[in-house]
């Protein structure tokens, strides 16, 4: 591996000014609303509050989606099994969503995936059954992803090497997309920042402020040097994911739980051929899970079940990777679910809302609670309903009791795209024109950049181009290249290792953080 490039003194020393600089933003003025937690719901909040004109400040403890909005199955998706409960409503509002993000917010980030349901015989489902449901599905999107359907075996086969075709009776089809969700939330955190929103990562609350028995802003420390400060707000919104009933008890010691946790695992294998569509596998009447092809890997899962342990603990067990290889060979073949194949294991938890019953069977919906002092809890919500659900937020902010923020909130518009939209084809295409004679880019590398910046892409091509060491691969094994370490840490508040090789490159999924890459980028970093 080549030596690694260095940042330039006056970038690196800009992004410890701007670290600075945020911290006493935050502690200076008044904010009309503290956003406590950036993950989906945090993100969705402070981004829809900053486009309606309200002054908006967002702090996470840890990374921006470090947790729970980064260990998705990284689906946009309609919902097909929510057809199983009634809930055409629904699927039909997670369409309408699927599609704006698709098309209108974000299409440099979210892209359509063909699903294969395989119907084996002695299944949890019949085929008629299963194509009605496609046919329904499909129809709910106003078919503008093709016509649910059901093939022979031997057409998906074609398309999904690794299917197994022993017992395969027939295949129902239906489209829907995916994304990178850490990705996601990067751009997200940069459009509420474009509109106008102060937000500060690895800044962890550590006491809430009251005035006249209300709450009214936070007490906040640096995790990354020690720094203190305070932060005052009209309204404060915990958005904390798991750990919302812990900073409700910051507000009112006797506050009763409120939230339940369910722990969903994944599994990332290299894939043995290239797959054109995933797979969604009945494992009974009504759980499925799912094989998807994802950053030139396979991603496996999920699981489910009620999680009672620390939030921070949570990981992919020996237990949970058996139960997901077990449920993958219901129609993927064992040569393509080799332990050794296994590149990352992660998990994430889903905050449901109280009460008895399996996690399985609970409903996924957002709840807002307001407490004894006036803090606004939301919890629940899921990637892609997320700025329908950041709309919702900021309705219930609007009606809070004794803040008055109604009268400050102006109309926002319909659909705001995130940063760096465009076709990615068109970028990749450019990316590679754009070039000096003997220097041409990559086409993989291309490809990558255009699928995970958009036309942001064009910035990171710059700093290639002033520093030609930086368009080098980080790993020989995968597409990312030093200039998004670079970027990450300048453009996208990434400051630890963690941060830039898990969420903002791919190189933690492929299995690409070596030791050695860990400690040149480091070193890159403290640059």
């Amino acid at each position: 591996m080549a030596s690694i490039p260095t940042l330039g003194a006056e970038r690196a020393a800009g992004r410890v000014a701007s670290r600075a600089a945020t911290r006493e933003l935050l502690g200076r003025a008044r904010y009309d609303l503290l956003v406590i937690g950036g993950g989906i719901l945090g993100t969705a909040t402070a981004w829809t509050a900053a486009q309606a004109g309200l002054k908006v400040a967002m702090v996470d403890a840890g990374d921006f989606a470090n947790a729970t909005s980064s260990a998705s199955s990284k689906l946009v998706h309609g919902g097909l099994r929510y057809l199983q409960t009634g809930a055409v409503r629904l699927v039909a509002e997670n369409h309408r969503e699927r599609r704006a993000l698709a098309t209108d917010v974000a299409p440099h980030l979210v892209n359509p995936l063909t699903f294969f349901v395989p119907v084996y015989e002695g299944g949890p489902h019949s085929a008629p059954k299963l194509g009605a449901g496609v046919f329904l599905y499909s129809a709910l999107s106003a078919f503008r992803d093709g016509l649910g359907r059901v093939v022979s075996p031997r057409q998906a086969a074609r398309a999904v090497p690794g299917l197994r075709t022993e017992g395969l009776r027939r295949v129902a089809v239906y489209g829907d997309h995916q994304m990178n969700d850490a990705r996601m939330a990067v751009m997200t955190v940069r459009a509420a920042v474009d509109a106008g929103a102060v937000v500060l990562n690895h800044a962890e609350v550590t006491g809430l402020r009251f005035t006249r028995g209300r709450v009214t802003g936070a007490e906040v420390r640096d995790r990354l040097d020690g720094a203190e400060f305070g932060i005052d707000a009209r309204l404060v919104l915990n958005a904390t994911g798991p750990w919302v009933d812990h900073l409700r008890r910051m507000e009112f010691a006797g506050a009763a739980p409120s939230i339940r946790l369910s722990k969903g695992a994944h599994v990332v294998l290299r894939r043995q051929a290239p797959w054109r569509a995933a797979l969604t596998i009945p494992i009974d009447q009504y759980r499925v899970s799912f094989a998807i092809p994802w950053e030139d890997h396979v991603l496996l899962g999920t699981t489910d079940e009620e999680y009672a342990g620390d939030p921070l603990d949570v990981r992919a067990t020996d237990a949970d990777v058996d139960q997901i290889l077990s449920e993958a060979g219901h129609a993927v073949r064992e040569e393509h679910l080799r332990r050794e194949d296994i590149t990352y294991a992660f998990a994430g938890l889903r905050v449901l809302p109280g009460g008895p019953g399996a996690t399985a069977a609970a409903k996924r919906e957002t709840v807002v609670t307001e407490g004894r002092a006036g803090m606004l809890s939301v919890a629940g919500g899921k990637w892609t309903t997320y700025r329908h659900i950041g709309r919702v937020v900021l309705e219930k902010l609007k009606h809070a009791r004794g803040v008055g923020l109604a009268e400050d909130v102006s109309p926002i518009p319909a659909t705001v795209p995130l940063p760096g939209i465009g076709a990615p084809q068109a970028v990749a295409h450019r990316l590679l024109m754009d070039r000096e004679p003997g220097s041409r880019m990559d086409p993989l590398v291309a490809r990558h950049l255009a699928t995970h910046y958009g036309t942001m892409s064009f910035e990171i091509a710059r700093m290639i181009a002033e520093r030609p060491e930086l368009g080098e691969r980080v790993h020989p094994g995968g597409p990312d290249i030093w200039a998004q370490v670079a970027y990450a840490a300048e453009q996208e508040w990434a400051y630890t290792v963690d941060d830039v090789l898990r969420r903002r490159t791919t190189l933690t999924v492929r299995g690409l953080d070596t030791e050695e890459v860990r400690k040149r980028t480091a070193e890159l970093l403290a640059r």
